[in-house]
């Protein structure tokens, strides 16, 4: 029997873990691929207050250690569910794991939609993108791309037209998605072009690092490629939460219906970070649902 259990091992998991066992508690991280989650993929990551910069794999890994000095408990397993009985609740995995806890603490993040080609897991990293803010500095000068036309797509490439060489948008749409100040933003940059009605067909590589993409227009059906160094995804984020919708209500777009308390309808049980339904998806963010999450357990278990 733990106190705290957590689902998910990224910044407001370990977060959550690591508030959780200063307050005297014991605390069960459950992961179902990697701790540290989506910021492990970056190279860099310079906007942690205080550190100058480190890559993302290498803060992950110092965010596992902290937790796990601590006293934490890490599993990697697949949460499939999670009950709960009286003051008891159970929580289930995909390898046969069974583990009960005094709360919970919801924390499975979201991921990035991808376009499902061939090889693209592979160039995560090395090639392909989803932060602007986090990567964008690794392409100083050089040619990208940008692929949405939404806001965040909009937003990302203006950031991405203030130090590369030239930002190509592919919108697979005949009109762009995202705010028309946006839009206007980007039509005053000489380095930005936009190709309307086009999709990616095809990653192109050399030895294993990203060289370009082949496109497809589906208005005309022509077929082209270009050069580029890197590619950014802005095609939407997955929350995957339905599996605890009975515990905690979810708004329209999937996300847990909680503020910035971190609480749900179900007594005992947290939702933090990216699940969460927030204006800012960032690690500070993420990290700061963790603490709140873990101090509105502790104030839980304390009643």
């Amino acid at each position: 029997m733990y106190d705290i259990l957590i689902v998910g091992g990224g910044p407001a998991g370990l977060t959550a873990a690591i508030y959780a066992l200063r307050a005297g508690r014991s605390a069960l991280v459950i992961e179902k691929n990697g701790f540290g989650g989506q910021i492990a993929f970056s190279p860099k990551v310079e906007n942690i207050p205080g550190t100058r910069t480190i890559s993302g794999a290498e803060f992950a890994d110092k965010l596992t250690d902290h937790a796990m000095d601590l006293g934490a408990e890490v599993e990697l397993e697949t949460v499939t569910a999670v009950e709960k009985s009286g003051d008891i609740f159970t929580v289930t995995t995909e390898e046969g794991g069974s583990y009960n806890a005094k709360a919970v603490i919801l924390a499975v993040g979201v991921k990035h939609r991808t376009l499902g080609l061939p090889g693209e897991e592979e160039l995560i990293g090395n090639g392909i993108s989803f932060c602007a803010v986090c990567d964008g500095a690794f392409y100083t000068g050089q040619d990208v791309a940008m692929i949405g036309g939404g806001n965040s797509a909009l937003q990302e490439a203006l950031l991405l037209a203030e130090v590369c060489n030239h930002v190509t948008i592919v919108q697979n749409l005949a009109f762009l998605t995202g705010e028309k100040k946006l839009a206007d933003a980007l039509a005053e940059k000489d380095n930005v072009s936009i190709l309307y009605s086009t999709v990616v067909s095809e990653y192109l590589t050399q030895d294993g690092a990203l060289t370009g993409l082949k496109l497809h227009n589906d208005a005309t059906g022509q077929e082209s490629e270009i050069a580029v160094n890197g590619t950014f995804l802005a095609v939407g984020l997955m929350p995957e939460n339905d599996a605890f919708a009975h515990l905690a209500s979810l708004n329209a777009w999937g996300y847990f219906d909680s503020d910035e308390s971190c609480t749900t309808a179900t007594a005992g049980l947290f939702v933090a970070g990216d699940c969460r339904s927030k204006y800012i998806r960032q690690v500070v963010t993420a990290a700061g649902d963790g603490a709140i999450a873990a101090m509105a357990a502790c104030k839980y278990l304390d009643r």
